[in-house]
Formats: structure tokens, C-alpha cells, sequence
């Protein structure tokens, strides 16, 4: 048993991380404004888990969050591109204050490892596919600037103190619990909940732009295996599925999942976006043992079945 913090874990990834530390045993603290998580993402597990609402800002509430913990997963954060670039010195407090603010506690408690939530993001929109962690940072938004901060504050830290440091950079993380509402959450969730309600699918462009989609459960099964990978420390490692899929394909199978027709309304492309996405996972297959379970395809059906039991 593991005393653990998870920072965002009322959120969408946190929250499936938090189910499965309990899963296995261990003591898990939740630390989250509930700025974008909910409590009802971790109704079925509230009596478990210690809650903390408080904000990474706040240094006071960050070092009670950290006290006593031997492990730290580091969700919370301002993940909107637009946000950050509305706001982007709220992005900057939150994402780089804040990180430092974890890791400068988690240095005082003594904490054995910290597992920080990165992006792919950082990549910018550089067209040469696959990504691989080797590759120069081109971040092209505060927040994937933030992201790339985020991890090499870590990985520095590491470097220079007794505090072991994992950064994952996640591709496009899909599942239930997304939710489909947020100016910010994954076209898949949008797909979903309009497939349901019988409304059209927007797409800006030809349809035909792809991205390496991943499912929450990989994403879950990567910061366990960081956790205790032992050649992992210091370093930042891809999390994707390693397969690209389009946006055509993904109305396609929800069509066949839904079993009726799904309308398309074309929109004109959005300047900056990425063309195409794909991860190289050779790093993450090699040193952290991280091989992904979930096919696109289930882990879609997966999210459509947990959309549909939600609208019942």
C-alpha cells in the first residue's frame, strides 16, 4: 500500500487514475479546485478517498496536499489552448506556478517520485509524423509552452534533488467521463453526445486530418508503469496508441455503433491546425514497459456505451 496524491483527480484522466490506485490498494488524496472536475467523478469511490479542494496557486494548501505522500501524479492543470491564449498569464500561474509549487513540496516531504502530466502539444505543428521525444519542442500556444515548462521543471529537478521525476506527454486521450460540454474537450465526446442526440458532426476541413487517439485506460496503465519504471527517471515519454485515425472514420464507426445515419457539416479548416499526429512509442515500449491494450475501435465503443447509460 502506497500513500499517493493525485493533483486534478476529480477530473477526467484523474479521476479513472484515482479508480484504479484504490483498485490495487493503495491510500489515495485528491487535490482539485473543481475548476473543470466534478465530485460526481468520483461518486462511486468518495468514501475512499481523501479530498482536498484547493487550488496548485496556493503554496499552504499545495504542502498539506503533499504531506505524508510517497508518490505524486500531477493532473491538475489549465488544459485550453484558447484559455491560455486569452489568459495566458492565468495559464502560466497555473500550470508552471503551480507545477513548481508541487514540486518544491514534494521536495520538502520527501516524496520518492512524481509522475507529471505533459503534451504532445509541445510537438507544435512540425508535419513530420511520427512524433519522437528526441525531436525539438516547437510549442505554437502558452498552454503547450506551459506543458513543456511543466515537464522540464521536473525533469530538472530530478536532475538536482532527491526527487524522482517522470513527464508523459499524452496524444489525444479519449474515454468516459470526458465531458462533451467543455469549450476544451476531445471531438470524440462532441462526436458522441451529437451522434445521440441526433445532431450533426462538424468538421473543419476535409475530414481527412488524423490524429493518434488514446484511450483513458492506456493513459492509466502509462503513469502506473512510470511510477516504478526504474530507468524512467528524468526523462519524458510519448502516450498514444500509435495508430492514426481521421475524422471520417470516426463518424463512420459511430454510425455503425448508433445504427442510423449521422450528418456532416463541413466547416472551412482552422488555421494552425495539425494536419496529422502519430506517436513513436519505442521509448515508452522499451523503458517503461508500456504497450496499449485498447484498440481505437473498442475504446470507442467503450466511450459511445457510457454516453448512451449517461443520457438514460
Amino acid at each position: 500500500m502506497t500513500n499517493i496524491l493525485v493533483t486534478g483527480g476529480a477530473g477526467f484522466i484523474g479521476s479513472h487514475l484515482v479508480e484504479a490506485l484504490l483498485m490495487r490498494g493503495d491510500t489515495v488524496r485528491v487535490l482539485d479546485n473543481l475548476s473543470t472536475g466534478s465530485l460526481a467523478n468520483l461518486a462511486p469511490v468518495a468514501r475512499d478517498v481523501e479530498f482536498i479542494q484547493g487550488d496548485l496557486r496556493d503554496p499552504d494548501i499545495v504542502a498539506r496536499a503533499v504531506a505524508g505522500s510517497e508518490l505524486i501524479f500531477h493532473q491538475g492543470a489549465l488544459s485550453s489552448v484558447p484559455h491560455s491564449v486569452q489568459d495566458p498569464m492565468t495559464a502560466n500561474e497555473i500550470n508552471v506556478r503551480g507545477t513548481l509549487n508541487l514540486l518544491l513540496a514534494a521536495r520538502t516531504a520527501h516524496v520518492r517520485r512524481i509522475v507529471v502530466a505533459s503534451s504532445a502539444s509541445i510537438y507544435g505543428d512540425n508535419p513530420i509524423v511520427p512524433k519522437i521525444e528526441t525531436m525539438a519542442a516547437e510549442p505554437r500556444s502558452p498552454y503547450a509552452l506551459t506543458k513543456l515548462a511543466t515537464e522540464q521543471y521536473a525533469c530538472i529537478f530530478a536532475q538536482l534533488y532527491d526527487l524522482e521525476a517522470v513527464a508523459l506527454r499524452y496524444f489525444n486521450v479519449f474515454g468516459p467521463r470526458q465531458d462533451p460540454r467543455s469549450h476544451y474537450s476531445g471531438v470524440i465526446a462532441r462526436f458522441c453526445t451529437n451522434a445521440l442526440h441526433g445532431k450533426p458532426c462538424l468538421i473543419y476541413g476535409d475530414g481527412l486530418q488524423s490524429r493518434d487517439f488514446v484511450s483513458v485506460t492506456d493513459v492509466v496503465q502509462a503513469n502506473l508503469l512510470a511510477a516504478t519504471a526504474p530507468e524512467a527517471n528524468g526523462q519524458a515519454f510519448n502516450i498514444a496508441c500509435g495508430v492514426q485515425t481521421n475524422l471520417l472514420t470516426i463518424v463512420d464507426l459511430l454510425r455503425a455503433l448508433n445504427n442510423r445515419s449521422i450528418e456532416i457539416v463541413y466547416k472551412a479548416p482552422r488555421s494552425g491546425d495539425v494536419r496529422h499526429s502519430l506517436a513513436d512509442l519505442t521509448k515508452s515500449q522499451t523503458l517503461l514497459g508500456y504497450s496499449p491494450r485498447v484498440s481505437f475501435a473498442e475504446g470507442l465503443r467503450q466511450t459511445f456505451a457510457w454516453y448512451q447509460q449517461d443520457l438514460m
